[in-house]
């Protein structure tokens, strides 16, 4: 492995379907709590609501980035409430291969979503990792933006009281992390199967628990460089 980072301060990890497996379902709850939302808030059908949901998804980045720059939502904490109000424990279990990964990670680790803080920890105490992460930042710490803005990430960045290069970014969705190479980040994608990479993934993984790994042969690296 030949890329080399100058210093690591922080691994920071996407949340939903990259902490946890896809498999579990809570990320289709939360998906389907949203259909309802909007189905209820702009009065569409079902088929309708599925469709603008799409579009906000690909021209936004989230169904709530489409919701506020088109329809000027303004009780984002109801909206927020309601996706997340889902007893966390009927998806979710302790993951000690999960934890004692991240325990052997030498360094720092923060949690990034898209999703609120609160529904964040309440995740992370259900796969009982809480207290191995430093920082948790949601999506009302970074100004209710989302991972497509590069501004979002100049929020984390701002929070951990780093830079960009100084960190690296572990998601399950590419197109998330295409702002997180802008800011300087190295990027590890959390992937069920191999597909095409783009150029803003540095590397890909099939589960999170080979993060650990990756991390680890970065940190030897950048020891080889620093003796050389």
């Amino acid at each position: 492995m030949s890329f080399v980072i100058p210093h690591l301060d922080y691994v920071i990890f996407d949340l939903d379907d990259t902490l946890y497996p896809p498999t579990s379902g809570l990320m289709q709850e939360i998906g389907r709590r949203i259909q309802l939302w909007v189905q209820r808030y702009l009065g569409l059908n079902w088929e309708e609501t599925q469709t603008i949901r799409r579009e906000y998804l690909l021209r936004y980045g989230t169904t709530l980035g489409g919701l506020i720059a088109e329809h000027g939502l303004e009780d984002v904490q109801a909206y927020l409430h309601f996706v997340h109000d889902i007893t966390i424990e009927d998806y979710l279990a302790p993951d000690p291969l999960l934890a004692e990964m991240l325990a052997r990670m030498p360094v720092r680790k923060a949690i990034y979503t898209n999703a609120t803080r609160q529904y964040a920890l309440r995740v992370l105490r259900a796969l009982c990792v809480r207290d191995l992460f430093d920082a948790v930042i949601g999506i009302e710490e970074v100004g209710l933006q989302n991972k497509v803005c590069r501004g979002a990430y100049e929020h984390v960045l701002e929070h951990l009281h780093t830079t960009g290069p100084r960190c690296v970014m572990v998601e399950d969705t590419i197109n998330n992390l295409k702002q997180a190479r802008h800011v300087g980040m190295t990027t590890i994608l959390v992937q069920q199967e191999e597909k095409p990479l783009s150029s803003f993934v540095n590397f890909a993984v099939t589960s999170v628990l080979e993060v650990g790994p990756v991390v680890q042969a970065l940190l030897n690296d950048r020891q080889k460089q620093a003796d050389r």
